[in-house]
């Protein structure tokens, strides 16, 4: 994968379409794991999720990914940002409506055991606003489901670091997501 990304980023469109079938079962297993979590009766199918996330990715100008892990960073971007437009729009159409996913195990604010995604993706962005690194982390670790050691490639970092700023921000959004006091 990380050859064919660096043929792509050097132009070679071919590299592109053999590109498409090499990720497309895991962009695929990572869109049933979100959709997975969405209460029964979801509009939104995993293959619609993966189709629309790598028709963003090819309209993309400036293609630069680093390798396979920064790859599937920048589609848990665009599932993230799929999702909560597909979240945004629905609350929209009906009041009180919504997309709701599981952040993690034990991160459930008390006696709910769902957050909405469009809270989620306020709260990652105020938290890049004071630490762009935690709300990276997050969005790689959650959308896109990379490991410690592949978030930490990604990110130039240590794995200690991933997991000592993962903490943080999954307490931080803990906080935020449940109205808890500080």
């Amino acid at each position: 994968i990380t050859q064919l990304l660096n043929r792509w980023r050097a132009g070679d469109q071919e590299a592109m379409h053999q590109l498409a079938p090499a990720v497309y079962g895991e962009l695929k297993r990572l869109a049933s794991y979100y959709l997975r979590r969405e209460p029964a009766g979801h509009t939104l199918q995993s293959t619609a999720l993966v189709h629309e996330a790598y028709i963003r990715l090819v309209q993309q100008e400036a293609v630069n990914f680093q390798d396979r892990a920064h790859f599937f960073a920048i589609c848990a971007r665009m599932i993230r940002q799929i999702l909560v437009d597909h979240a945004r729009k629905k609350k929209a159409a009906k009041r009180g409506g919504g997309m709701t996913l599981v952040l993690e195990k034990g991160m459930e604010a008390a006696g709910r055991r769902e957050l909405d995604l469009v809270r989620l993706d306020d709260a990652l962005m105020a938290l890049a606003q004071f630490d762009e690194q935690q709300s990276k982390i997050v969005e790689m670790r959650f959308f896109a489901g990379l490991s410690v050691e592949e978030t930490a490639e990604v990110l130039s970092v240590s794995p200690r670091t991933v997991k000592r700023e993962w903490a943080s921000a999954r307490a931080w959004l803990y906080r935020e997501l449940s109205g808890e006091p500080a």
